[in-house]
Formats: C-alpha cells, sequence, structure tokens
C-alpha cells in the first residue's frame, strides 16, 4: 500500500473514531443512537411528506380529535380488584379454592404453579359510586374517584405476556420481543414535532416513596428500534441535568459548540454521500436538536417558577424532583410546549405479597397528582386535545399467592383481564367499557387487546394504525403487527 493510500486510511478511521466517540456524549444525546437503518417509510400514499423528518406533518391520515398523548404507565401491573374492578361477591369465596370452572386449565406462572391451594382473596378496600355518572372505585383513589365524570375506565383489557418485561414491551412496542420501535416512536415519526427546541418524545422515570418490589425499566421502552434514531425518545431525569450531557463541559462556550457542530455536520454530510446511510443525517438532526435543547430544558425543567397553589394541588411530593407528582408537573409543561408522547413510569406496582399496604403505598404516590394533571390540563385548555392513558402491562389474580388473611394477601400476575382509563380528547366521559366474570379472572363482554388500545389511541391521533408502517428487510411493519381494531365503544 502506498502512503497517500495509508494516509487516507487512517484519515478515514480517525474521523470514524471522532464521529462515533467523540461527539454523542457533548451533544446532550447519547442515548439516541442506534444502529444503522438502511429502509425507508411507507406512511400511506396520500400522505404528506414534510421537508424535515422532524417538521409537523400538516395532516395526518384523517382529522385528529387529539394533538398529544400523555401515558401515565403504572410499571409492574396495579391490581384491578383493589382498583377498579369491584367484585363484592368474593367476600364469600374468601380461603376456597378457585373453581376450576373458571381457570379452565390457563398457566400459572412459576411463582405460583406449585401452590397446593389457589384461594381466594377478596379486596381488604372498600368501593363506592363516584361522580354523577355512579363509576365503582377503590377508596384508595378519592382524588381519581372525584373526576369519574371525565374518566372512560376500559375493565377487559387483556394480553399474552405473563412476565413483566414482554408484558412491558408488548404494550410499548406491540411486540414481547426487543427491537421494535416504542408507541413514542411512531408518533414521532408519524407526525413529526410542534417544538423544534424540543423532543417529540419525552419519557421520565420515577421510584416509589415506599419499600416495594420496583421492576426495572429498559430503554427500548422508549428507543426507535427499526426507525432511524432521530425518533426516539429523550429521558428526562432528576438531576442537576435533565437530560444527559446537557449542560457544556468546562471550558466550552456556546459559540466554540456551535462551531464544532458545523464542523461535524459537514463531515456527517461527507459521510451520508458515501454511505447513503440515512442515520447519519438522523445523527446530524440529533446534534443540532441537542444545541437548541441547551437553551429550551433549563427553562422548562425549572418547576420553581410554578406557583404555591399547583403544589399544593399535586400533593406533598410535587416539590420533590424525581417523584411522580413532580413528573406530572413536568408533563403538563411539557404539552403546553408542543410535545407530542410524553410518557411518565411509576415503578413499584408488583406485590407479590403485603398487597395491601404496598398498593395504599402506590396510590398515595400517584392518585392526587393524576388527578391534578386531569383538573390542571382542563383548566389550561388542554384536555380537550390531549389523551390520557393510565394503567400498566397487565392485572393480578383473584387468588392470594403465598400467606393468606383477610387484611394481608399478594397477588400474582394476570394477562387475562385488568383495568386500565383514558380521558381527554375524543374519548367518553363517565364511561365505563366491558365486564370481567365474578372472579375478575375472564372477560365477560367486551374484551379489548393491548393492538385495539393502541389502534384507537392512533386513530385519535388522527393516524390509520394500518397505514402508519416502515418497511424494514423487505416487509412493511406497523405497532399493531398484524392485528388491532378499533374500540369504537370508548369513542365520544
Amino acid at each position: 500500500m502506498n502512503s497517500v493510500t495509508d494516509v487516507n486510511s487512517e484519515m478515514q478511521i480517525a474521523r470514524r473514531q471522532f464521529l462515533e466517540k467523540g461527539l454523542v456524549g457533548g451533544a446532550a444525546l447519547a442515548t439516541l443512537m442506534a444502529s444503522s437503518v438502511r429502509s425507508g417509510p411507507a406512511l400511506g400514499s396520500d400522505a404528506e411528506q414534510p421537508a424535515s423528518p422532524l417538521a409537523a406533518r400538516p395532516l395526518p391520515h384523517f382529522v385528529p380529535r387529539a394533538r398529544r398523548i400523555i401515558w401515565l404507565t403504572q410499571a409492574g401491573a396495579p391490581s384491578q380488584l383493589e382498583l377498579f374492578d369491584h367484585k363484592p361477591g368474593l367476600v364469600k369465596y374468601f380461603d376456597q379454592d378457585l373453581p376450576d370452572s373458571v381457570r379452565a386449565g390457563q398457566r400459572l406462572t412459576g411463582m405460583t404453579s406449585g401452590q397446593k391451594r389457589l384461594p381466594v382473596a377478596p379486596s381488604a378496600w372498600r368501593f363506592r359510586p363516584y361522580g354523577e355518572c355512579g363509576m365503582w372505585l377503590s377508596e384508595l383513589l378519592p382524588h381519581t374517584g372525584s373526576l369519574a365524570d371525565e374518566i372512560c375506565l376500559i375493565r377487559t383489557l387483556h394480553t399474552e405476556a405473563i412476565n413483566h418485561d414482554p408484558a412491558m414491551t408488548l404494550l410499548q412496542t406491540g411486540h414481547q420481543i426487543a427491537g421494535r420501535p416504542a408507541f413514542g416512536a411512531w408518533i414521532s415519526y408519524g407526525l413529526g414535532s410542534e417544538n423544534d427546541e424540543l423532543p417529540a418524545f419525552a419519557a421520565m422515570i420515577s421510584r416509589p416513596s415506599g419499600p416495594t418490589n420496583a421492576q426495572p425499566l429498559h430503554e427500548r421502552m422508549w428507543g426507535s428500534g427499526f426507525l432511524p434514531s432521530r425518533y426516539q425518545g429523550v429521558r428526562f431525569s432528576s438531576g442537576s441535568d435533565p437530560v444527559l450531557y446537557l449542560s457544556n463541559p468546562q471550558g466550552m462556550t456556546p459559540g466554540r459548540r456551535r462551531a464544532m457542530l458545523d464542523d461535524a455536520a459537514e463531515l456527517n454530510q461527507l459521510r451520508y454521500r458515501e454511505t447513503q446511510d440515512p442515520e447519519t443525517l438522523a445523527r446530524i438532526d440529533q446534534y443540532e436538536m441537542a444545541f437548541r435543547m441547551q437553551a429550551a430544558v433549563p427553562e422548562l425543567a425549572d418547576l420553581s417558577q410554578e406557583s404555591a397553589h399547583v403544589f399544593e394541588s399535586y400533593g406533598p411530593e410535587s416539590r420533590k424532583p424525581g417523584t411522580f407528582a413532580a413528573n406530572c408537573i413536568l408533563a403538563r409543561r411539557l404539552a403546553e410546549r408542543g410535545v407530542r408522547f410524553i410518557q411518565l413510569y411509576h415503578r413499584g406496582w408488583d406485590q407479590h405479597a403485603s398487597l395491601p399496604s404496598g398498593i395504599a403505598s402506590q396510590c398515595y404516590d400517584t392518585d392526587q397528582p393524576t388527578a391534578a394533571l386531569l383538573k390542571d390540563l382542563r383548566e389550561r385548555g388542554l384536555l380537550d386535545d390531549t389523551l390520557v392513558i393510565w394503567g400498566g402491562e397487565f392485572g393480578r389474580t383473584v387468588y392470594s399467592q403465598g400467606t393468606l388473611t383477610r387484611t394481608d394477601y399478594g397477588r400474582d400476575h394476570h394477562p387475562r383481564c385488568y383495568s386500565v382509563w383514558m380521558a381527554g380528547a375524543g374519548v367518553k366521559k363517565g364511561h365505563v367499557h366491558g365486564e370481567t366474570d365474578d372472579f375478575s379472572y375472564n372477560i365477560a363482554r367486551d374484551p379489548v387487546h393491548i393492538h385495539d388500545l393502541n389502534a384507537t389511541a392512533l386513530h385519535l391521533l388522527g393516524l390509520d394504525h394500518t397505514r402508519l408502517t416502515w418497511r424494514f428487510q423487505g416487509r412493511d411493519y406497523r405497532l399493531t403487527d398484524v392485528h388491532g381494531e378499533l374500540v369504537n365503544g370508548v369513542l365520544a
């Protein structure tokens, strides 16, 4: 090899190392990098393609009811029996084995398959009707209950997944196996962003205040999968930098940062002309977004601008960074600024034992802030075009896992039926959809699959779930895989 070739080869290696290692952390979005995607969009033949892939689309598939979604994801699977699915008749079955006719041979997890008995455990908490609609909810949810007339409660959601990680992955990406884009990434791709200084998709995680079993969450829950990484969610945290590497390192001025990004963009454009890799263009978009976020995010995340009344309404935990209550305030601030998809994860709902005390602690963390968020959105005129969804990845068994008393018991995973609720743009108010059997074990009428829920949420955003696709490895993929039906019964 001659000397010129040697020099060129070394320059190519040096440039690649500079692009892949030197700039990613400094550009504030290291978590947004993903593998190269060599495929293209298929948004529907009549969908308008914007000049910029991150620009807001002038019109989705049809006129939307909602402009954004706030998804209050309760990771760990809240028990529908303690919160939403009133079963007073279970009292007479206390400590009796679940009838074989109810279980009908359905599989159990490894945590209860070895139990000699499956003793029925009635809820230790009372229910009562709330609102003019008379929706029956638990005494654990007095604040949510005060807004029953705003809520559309679905009691018959079901899923195939029986363990946390695949169930959460299915809920978020439409598939139990990792590698698909998250719901928010599909929205970012399908609708674009209404604010060029903030990402279209934001995610936050809060820990429980009490001692509970908090399941881990993986970055794929807000990842872009095979979509270009420009559509991936940005995680906001409670640290000194709300987004990783947001602040410039010591000695780096905004002017120097701008000059460095301009030079990096030129190098990336050269790289793109050589490889035609669309991920190279996505990288340029990410660097530019990171630079703009350095100005916009500190003001966004500064909750000290909020009034004392706001903190009072969201509850005593709202002044503590990183709590569910504080994240609810931040979610409203993101909604005000045009962020399309806002995902809040609250961990700790996995109560295999000591459920009564554990679920009471979780409701302390979430009930008042959730209701305050709905009221806040309504008062600011945002609820009319915001879809709010509350729920977890599956439900809980009617039988107790482990020791059973009238005041202490646990519940195992139950994918056959569970409850979620929706509120806001385009959904029926004060409405209950579906019914389960007397044991909240099987669906009696109006089943709703995860894919149906996702198809309906996309519909409210003006997107046809069968047409929001991306061609990858020779086939068109979509959030709902090859499934999903619109749940007309929940639409206003």
